[in-house]
Parts: structure tokens; sequence; C-alpha cells
């Protein structure tokens, strides 16, 4: 199923080419420091300042979750504006949002202000993929992905340094979402200086029976994801006192990590395809979510997180992919409905998490991750081998005739 194809877009002259690729890595990096400190500050906000139970976190991560669904709809609405554009607007009110939790003062406002930074930020997400996978070399997407991922943990990493440093001189834990949201500013403002050239060159809404390999990893990636970010960081502090500082330690060096592999597992990525990468991913991640649920000392289990989020980084295999299944013209429509996937999984797993915590015990929450990865394991294994670029259709043949090799 999909909408009336748009005109084709102009071709991209290598000047612009190359500095939308930079100015991609700038929004990326700032966008990193805001989402990291989000993640960064989120448990010991919400234990230490609003005072919330394990069900009610579930809750508010799912609730927040929900706009990746939405955010189907809206790229609907906006079909046909520059990509850089639309990126811009919404970060913006990934900053309104995020800044405002200096002022939040019950567990209501708290979900409002997430609302409110959650559509922004699922917005956003396809995007710098989109963006990238449009203006990479031919062959060098994994190398292109992977350098923006890698300016994104630069930031991220820069943030939480400025996070620990203000922590250390005694500055309260709200005036540090005030960093997060000037932080997406600046990503908004890094946007602009992207070519307006980039803009949805064919349907604005894909939904296809030979994409669904993809939809279906995107939902349990979705699954995993969760376990991560709703609980990980989460049963560190409600069960093992993990403060401010530890958690801001934590962050970096999970940011170091990702710094140091992204660009490595992109040209990996180039070079083996993404069937053996996920799996490898996936493998690892069945032993991080059994750590989780059974290893008792504090210190290991901060190297269980830090390694379950450094390996965050091994999923850029889902977006190559679609470099290999998908022509240009359905990049930014298929990578949408992939974040779709993994929210209608990122919606239902805080929920039942939170659950399972309540009646249970926290073990519940991670080992329900199990199954996905093996799921996920096994669909994978079906990937073709290799690292062959998916066929053109016949408007994106008169695209790559027209625009300038690249050198």
């Amino acid at each position: 199923m999909s909408t009336t194809p748009l005109p084709a877009a102009p071709a991209i002259p290598e000047h612009d080419r190359r500095r939308g690729l930079l100015f991609i890595a700038f929004a990326s990096g700032f966008v990193g420091v805001a989402l990291t400190l989000q993640i960064a500050l989120n448990s010991n906000f919400l234990v230490g300042e609003i005072g919330i139970s394990g069900m009610q976190a579930g809750f508010l991560e799912a609730v927040r979750e929900s706009c990746g669904i939405a955010a189907l709809g809206i790229f609907v609405l906006v079909a046909g504006l520059a990509e850089p554009m639309i990126a811009a607007l919404f970060l913006v009110l990934v900053a309104l949002g995020m800044g405002s939790y200096s002022y939040a003062p019950t567990y209501a406002a708290v979900m409002l202000f997430s609302l409110t930074w959650s559509v922004g930020f699922h917005v956003w997400t396809p995007l710098p993929n989109s963006m990238t996978l449009a203006l990479a070399e031919p062959g060098r997407a994994g190398a292109s992905l992977g350098r923006v991922a890698a300016a994104g943990a630069l930031g991220s990493a820069a943030g939480l340094a400025i996070a620990f440093l203000l922590t250390v001189l005694g500055v309260h834990i709200r005036l540090l979402y005030l960093v997060a949201g000037a932080s997406a500013l600046l990503g908004a403002a890094a946007c602009l200086g992207i070519t307006r050239k980039l803009r949805t060159e064919g349907p604005s809404f894909v939904f296809r029976r030979k994409y669904a390999r993809y939809y279906v990893l995107n939902f349990l990636e979705g699954w995993r994801k969760q376990i991560a970010i709703a609980f990980g960081g989460f049963m560190l502090v409600k069960l093992h006192g993990a403060g401010l500082l530890e958690i801001l330690v934590l962050s970096a060096v999970i940011q170091g990590i990702g710094y140091f592999l992204s660009p490595r597992v992109g040209r990996l990525i180039d070079r083996v395809g993404e069937r053996k990468v996920l799996v490898f991913y996936y493998s690892f991640v069945t032993l991080m979510f059994i750590g989780y649920a059974f290893l008792q000392g504090k210190y290991i289990l901060y190297a269980v997180y830090i390694l379950d989020n450094a390996t965050f980084v091994f999923n850029t295999g889902l977006t190559t992919y679609v470099n290999k299944i998908a022509p240009k013209s359905e990049h930014r429509p298929t990578l949408s409905m992939g974040v779709a996937a993994n929210h209608v999984a990122s919606v239902t797993m805080p929920f039942v998490g939170g659950i399972l915590w309540a009646t249970l015990g926290y073990r519940w929450a991670f080992l329900i991750g199990i199954p996905a990865a093996a799921a996920s394991i096994s669909i994978v294994m079906g990937m073709p081998r290799g690292t062959a670029i998916a066929p053109t259709y016949p408007a994106d043949c008169a695209e790559e005739a027209s625009s300038p090799r690249a050198v």
C-alpha cells in the first residue's frame, strides 16, 4: 500500500553532499547530548524528585513510546517538505519538552513533558539515517552511518562530562534538563545547514510485504530496547542504590565505547553484511538479559549495563539492510515504518515488564527479552548473505545518472 509518488528530487552537488553529512553529524552530536542526559538523569529524577514506583515507570515509558507510532502519521502529513526542515522543527519540540522537566512538579506534569519531547524525538529518529543514506557514497552506507553514530556518541560523552562537572559543583538535577533542552535547540540549528534538496522522492507511506522481515526485526528490537531503557538503569537505582554521579559515569563509559565502535561496526557491516553482525548482536544481548536477571554484585551489574547499552551500535545493521532491500525513493518511508513497528513493542513491553516486576519480581522484566532475542536470531538467519545493494526503480536510475560520481 502506498500513496502517489512525489516528483524526483534534483541531483545533489558534491559540495552539498559533503556539507550535508557534516551537519547531520553536528545535529546528531547535539541530539546525543540531549537524549543521553535524559536517559542518564531519568531514573534518579523519577525516583528522587517524583517518587514513582516500578509500575509507574513502566506506564510512563509505554505512554511516551506511543509517540513512535504517532510519528508515522505525522510523516504522512509533512510529506514533500525538506527533511532537514522537518528535523529542525521537531527538534524544537524536543528542546521544549526536555527543558520543561526543570519545572515538573508532579508525575502528571512529567507525563505531559515526556509526550512533548517524545513526539519531536520520534519524528527525528529516522531522519538522520534517511538523510545519511541519501548522501552516502555507493557502497559506503555503513561507514557513513557509523561516522554519524560516532558523532552522536561523542556529543553524548561531552554532555555527560558537563553534567558530571555541574553535579560535582552542586548544581541541582532539574537544571541539567535545561542543558539538554539547549543542546536540542543547537541540533535544530545544525539541521538548517543541510541541503534542502533532501526531500522524500517517492511515496510518503510504504507498507510492502517484501519488507516484512525488516518490520518484524524492528518490532523485536523495540522489545529489547525497552528492557535496557525502562528497567536497566531503574533497577540499578531502585534496587542497588546507584547515585546520579555513578549513572553519569556509566553513561559516559557507554558513549566512549560507542564512539570507538560505531565507525568500526559500520565498516564491518559494509564488509561482511548484516547477517553475521546481527546474529552476534542478538546472541550477545541474550547473555545480557540473563546477567540482569541472575547476577547480584552491584559492580558486576554495572558491567552488564555498560555492555548491554554499548551494543546498541550493532543495530546499525537494520538500517543498512534497508539500503539492500529498498530503492532510495523508499528509504525514509520504510525507515519510518520500521520506527512505528519498533514502537508498537516499545509501548507494549513497559506495560508487561512493569506488571511482571510488580507481581513476579524484577527478574521477569528481563527474562521476557530472551524469547525476543531468540526470535530475532531465527529471522536474521533468513537474510541473504553478502552486501549487495537493492535494485533501483526507474526514478532512482534517472537520479543516479544525473548525480556526480563519488570520489
